[in-house]
This record gives structure tokens, C-alpha cells and sequence, in this order.
């Protein structure tokens, strides 16, 4: 049998863990803006390399472009003592630092293809399938969240239907995926942030009755 003590101090560390998860999940529930914008921009992409002149340079532009707007929000929200201000913890800044490996993933990656004569739309779509599925996958595990884990799914399935499948099928998929895994999901994640700043409030609100 396992003395009281060390019991206790096991239990302590499985409460702990838990926190540190749950605070985790709202972390990055708080960050469902950035999906929407980078879900905006995939579409802006997917739209200039159909329609657009210079098709090549698409990808790689937007993605600069969606870089320097993520990280100028971010400074802005700072300025403004914003939620994702608080003092980060070793779990989130774990997830932070997965998330801008792959943003910095892209903007080597994307571009190089245009300037390489490599920017085929399946090329493309498979490889921001793999990544996001990637990065997905490595927060919903470190999280214990089945549902980003399912989005970690979904955008392994559209770089398994953009390789073996057409062009047209390829698109399509890259459609669905982006509306919901990146808008979608980062909605869920914004809607659930005003849930919780409304419960706060209302807290607040119930002490100084």
C-alpha cells in the first residue's frame, strides 16, 4: 500500500497536471483568433493562385503577409494588457513555441517552392496538410483535446487526397479543411473565450455585491 503522505503528494501532481492541461486548452482557446486570420489567409491564397497574376508567388506572399499580421496583433493585444498577456506557463509556452515552428516553416518552405518552380496546387495543399496535421496532432496530445486532435486528422486526410487524388479533388478538400479546422475551430475557440470573460465578469460581479 502507498502511505498517506505519498498519496496525497501523488494525488497533489495529478491535480496539478490536470490544472496545467485545462489552463492549456483555454490558452489556446484564446488564440482562436489567429486560426481565423490564417484560415482568411488560405483563402486569399487558394483565390490569387486561381485568379491572381504571378500565381507562383501566392502562396509564399500571403504567408509572409499573414506572419507579420499575426505577430503585429500579437503586439497590439500586449499594448492593450490583452488575456495572452498573463505570465506563460511551461506548457504554453510549449505550444506557442510548436505553433511558430510551423508558421516559420511556412514562410521557408512556401516560398521556395514558388521561387523553385515547384508551387503545383497538390505539392502545395499536401504539405499544409502534413504540417498542420503535425502541429495539430502534438498540441492535442500534449493537451489531451480530442477535438483539435480531430482537426490533426482531417488535414492528414486532404495531403492523402491531394496526392492520390485530381487537382479539382485536391482543392476541395483543402476548402473543407481550412473552414473547419481553421475557421471553424477558431470561432469555437473565440466564442468559448467570451464564455469564459463573461463568466469572470459575472463572478466579479457576484464578490462586489
Amino acid at each position: 500500500m502507498i502511505p498517506n503522505t505519498q498519496q496525497q503528494d501523488l494525488n497533489d501532481r495529478l491535480n496539478l497536471i490536470e490544472t496545467m492541461i485545462a489552463e492549456g486548452r483555454r490558452t489556446t482557446e484564446s488564440w482562436g483568433w489567429i486560426f481565423v486570420l490564417w484560415g482568411v489567409a488560405y483563402y486569399v491564397a487558394i483565390a490569387w493562385s486561381f485568379w491572381g497574376n504571378h500565381a507562383s508567388l501566392a502562396w509564399g506572399v500571403t504567408m509572409v503577409a499573414a506572419m507579420i499580421l499575426s505577430f503585429g496583433t500579437v503586439a497590439w493585444r500586449a499594448s492593450r494588457g490583452g488575456r495572452n498577456t498573463q505570465p506563460p506557463t511551461t506548457l504554453s509556452r510549449s505550444i506557442s513555441s510548436l505553433w511558430i515552428a510551423v508558421g516559420i516553416s511556412f514562410v521557408v518552405l512556401l516560398p521556395s517552392l514558388g521561387i523553385g518552380g515547384m508551387s503545383s496546387s497538390k505539392l502545395v495543399v499536401a504539405v499544409i496538410g502534413t504540417l498542420l496535421g503535425t502541429a495539430n496532432a502534438a498540441s492535442s496530445l500534449i493537451l489531451r483535446w480530442k477535438l483539435q486532435f480531430a482537426c490533426a486528422v482531417i488535414w492528414w486526410g486532404m495531403a492523402i487526397v491531394s496526392c492520390l487524388g485530381t487537382t479539382r479533388q485536391s482543392s476541395i478538400a483543402l476548402l473543407v479543411a481550412n473552414f473547419l479546422c481553421q475557421i471553424a475551430f477558431g470561432l469555437y475557440g473565440m466564442a468559448a473565450e467570451a464564455r469564459q470573460a463573461r463568466a469572470g465578469a459575472a463572478g466579479q460581479g457576484a464578490l462586489h455585491a
